[in-house]
């Protein structure tokens, strides 16, 4: 599996929001920044999130984006399906009826079962254990996120 940039930046920018959880309103900018990212891309990525409940907007001069639950309530799963669509592997996991063979592919449930396990992995980490490990490696700069 290959996360896109967008996906990328995106729960970079949510994680930069949770370690700030309980706080002011993190501007844009100061995210972009921070995580080194495009604003304008941000904020393209930041449309999506806000459409899918994750974070909100607040105006004015001391605006900037808030998350909309706790860090530990917000799974990366959702994070990401959010911004990527299905993590299947493969298409054909998803829906039989794109290919005439998956009744009969044996390469289908071994996508199948990557499926399942990267979804297990992502379920089980929340934003709050993002935070977590970033204070753990003394959390100097934007963390780095590899998954």
């Amino acid at each position: 599996m290959r996360l896109s940039t967008r996906a990328r930046y995106g729960l970079r920018a949510v994680v930069d929001l949770a370690e700030r959880f309980g706080g002011d309103p993190v501007p844009l900018g100061a995210i972009a920044s921070r995580g080194k990212m495009s604003r304008k891309y941000l904020h393209a990525i930041f449309t999506v999130l806000k459409s899918a409940g994750f974070v909100r907007s607040v105006r004015g001069t001391e605006g900037g984006y808030v998350l909309t639950r706790k860090p530990s309530q917000i799974r990366l799963n959702e994070i990401l399906e959010a911004l990527e669509g299905s993590l299947s592997p493969s298409e054909c996991v998803d829906d039989a009826g794109v290919c005439e063979r998956s009744s009969q592919c044996v390469t289908r449930e071994i996508w199948r079962d990557i499926g399942r396990a990267i979804d297990d992995v992502l379920c089980e980490v929340t934003l709050e254990d993002l935070v977590r490990r970033n204070q753990k490696c003394g959390g100097s700069g934007p963390p780095m996120y590899h998954i």
